[in-house]
């Protein structure tokens, strides 16, 4: 690679050394057998070698899991551009650029407005074709999905109702699907159940920058824009299956949400808090949500003046068959109120189990977490 790497520092070259011949075999143990037949001094040092390697790559994956957390990664290869001088995010989705422009003619890649991405025609699924400039003015959901790909069609037929109730409110509404489809022919299946706009499947180019530009790493999808083309959410997909009513439209983020089986896979996304409470009652919910929602709203402001993404996301949760089975995997205790932070992708946990949940501890124990104060559990 001629580019840059973190460090493995040249003390650690042994090491090194060590777990590559580690690795090679299938059973560390079967070769310390075979060591240990040589001499007791090799496994000595040996063993202090490993010791010193588990230091270096636990530090190691500490830094990789906080980038990780710091850029919202799902899944790898992931080759995401940043400016050296703000530490902002340029591009999120890398491998797309450098598929769609080896040559580098775009560099550095800087994200273009929704309006410039889109622009040019867009079809309707009974083949009438209208410009990208009928969206002027318009919230736009943006929606990447698949036919192949079974959760997007659960979604698309909710989608479809949503859509239907938000145009007979009078709300000025469009969706744009951006197909991931492996063929025409199945594009054209799909976007025949679509009362919408789609880009046309032969406008590849067009597809591909608008997955650049929101960083699409998984289908469904659905970004909600304001009439500007400013990102509002790109949770739409929880939001239309937890407002089938459409009543929040258009889906503003809550600083704190209520755990449910449609928005728990945001646990997923990075570490997250989450405040579990005693009762099934929604006022004990809302209560907690009250508490900690100045806490989440300071933490979101800060970094939203940095232009950046909220550290953590803030969640209560109740007492139902999604929690429990949450406590079971993340192995937490039975006791509520029980304040947590949870980091799936790490497999880690931080948790204050106490008798009453103040304003204080809350704020206290995320500034701890921030500043990397709080010893983590494994999950």
């Amino acid at each position: 690679m001629p580019w840059l790497a973190l460090p493995f520092a040249d003390k650690h070259r042994k090491v090194q050394e060590i777990f590559r011949w580690c690795c090679s075999r299938v059973s560390i143990a079967s070769r310390a057998e075979r060591v240990l037949l040589l001499a007791p001094c090799v496994i000595a040092t040996a063993a202090c070698q490993i010791q010193q390697l588990k230091t270096l790559l636990s530090c190691f994956l500490i830094l990789v899991l906080k980038l990780w957390n710091k850029y919202r990664v799902s899944n790898i290869p992931s080759l995401i551009f940043i400016d050296a001088a703000t530490g902002k995010v340029v591009c999120r989705n890398g491998l797309l650029v450098i598929r769609d422009d080896p040559e580098g003619l775009e560099f550095p890649w800087g994200p273009k407005p929704f309006s410039e991405v889109v622009a040019g025609p867009l079809l309707r699924n009974n083949g009438q074709s209208v410009d990208s400039a009928t969206l002027e003015g318009s919230h736009v959901g943006v929606y990447f999905s698949a036919h192949w790909c079974p959760p997007c069609r659960s979604l698309t037929r909710v989608l479809v109702e949503s859509y239907r109730k938000i145009k007979e409110a009078g709300q000025k509404f469009e969706i744009v699907f951006v197909s991931a489809d492996r063929s025409e022919d199945s594009f054209k299946q799909y976007f025949s159940e679509m009362p919408w706009l789609a880009v046309p499947y032969s406008d590849e180019a067009r597809r591909s920058r608008l997955n650049r530009l929101y960083g699409i790493q998984g289908i469904p999808t659905l970004i909600v824009l304001d009439p500007k083309g400013e990102v509002i959410t790109r949770q739409g997909r929880v939001e239309v299956l937890n407002d089938m009513e459409c009543r929040e439209f258009p889906w503003h983020p809550k600083p704190v949400l209520e755990l449910t089986d449609s928005n728990a896979v945001q646990l997923n996304e990075g570490p997250c808090l989450v405040l579990f409470v005693d009762s099934e009652d929604d006022g004990e919910s809302e209560a907690a949500k009250q508490l900690i929602q100045p806490i989440a709203e300071k933490i979101i402001a800060k970094y939203k003046a940095k232009d950046e993404e909220a550290p953590l996301l803030f969640f209560v949760a109740g007492e139902d068959d999604m929690t429990d089975s949450l406590r079971d995997y993340t192995n937490l205790p039975e006791a509520a109120p029980l304040l947590t932070i949870l980091d799936m992708s790490a497999r880690a946990k931080y948790v204050m189990d106490v008798e009453e949940i103040t304003p204080e501890i809350v704020e206290a124990f995320v500034s701890d977490f921030l500043a990397d104060k709080l010893k983590p559990e494994p999950i």
